[in-house]
């Protein structure tokens, strides 16, 4: 049974079934705070970054990384936002954007709308989104999963639904220890995997078929949200 209440920041529940903890900084920073984290394998302690750090790249995917280079630092392809996006019935929905190459705000056009704020009130920056393929996980030999803005992908990268951005919501589950795996809301039955199951260094980022056959994802793949401050620690290590 999947609990959808609005709870207190104490027993913050995030489209599942698991209810997180107030103390995990890292799943509040990032839901709630919406404060960019690195996204690291349960497996292996390697972190998910853009293939193409360069904001001017809409077409490439995402990989696994099991270094830290400075390159990807410098320009924070490290660090994720995973960004409210509404509601899909009671489950809320989110955008796994990229800091890096992050534009920041255009002032609308005489007549045109404001493109949206934040709680502070200050402009959203344009970041680009993980945009999963309308035919994935099948019927496409190229990548599942692409980072691009809404407007720059390719048409099979754009919403079916009506939705313009609707292949770039994903369901945010936590995992009873603490991890949390990403289901896109075009794909129920699948979840963020990997080519050929793979989760070595490298690895391409897939829409992979959630065999657990639950949301917690609990066979194939879990992410532990981490801020930059705790890259150090072995997450990976603590549930083995």
């Amino acid at each position: 049974m999947y609990t959808q209440e609005r709870t207190a920041m104490s027993n913050l529940v995030v489209g599942g079934p698991v209810a997180v903890n107030s103390y995990d900084n890292a799943i509040v920073a990032a839901l709630v705070e919406n404060r960019p984290v690195m996204l690291v394998h349960a497996f292996n302690g390697g972190f998910l970054r853009p293939a193409e750090l360069d904001k001017s790249t809409h077409d490439k995917g995402v990989q696994l990384s099991t270094a830290l280079d400075t390159s990807t630092k410098e320009a924070q392809g490290h660090l994720w936002y995973i960004t409210p996006a509404g509601f899909f019935g009671q489950r809320p929905l989110y955008f796994i954007e990229s800091a890096a190459g992050q534009e920041p705000p255009k002032p609308p056009a005489a007549g045109q709308a404001d493109p949206g704020r934040g709680d502070d009130g200050v402009p959203k920056p344009q970041r680009r989104r993980i945009t999963v393929h309308q035919d994935a996980p099948t019927g496409t030999t190229g990548d599942t999963v692409q980072v691009g803005l809404p407007d720059k992908v390719g048409d099979l990268w754009r919403g079916k639904n009506g939705a313009p951005e609707d292949t770039q919501m994903w369901v945010v589950t936590v995992t009873p220890w603490g991890g949390i795996t990403f289901v896109p809301i075009t794909h129920p039955d699948t979840i963020l995997g990997f080519k050929d199951h793979a989760v070595t260094a490298k690895s391409e980022v897939r829409v992979t078929y959630n065999w657990g056959g639950d949301f917690t994802g609990t066979v194939i793949n879990t992410f532990y949200p981490r801020l930059p401050n705790e890259w150090s620690v072995p997450y990976h290590h603590v549930f083995t």
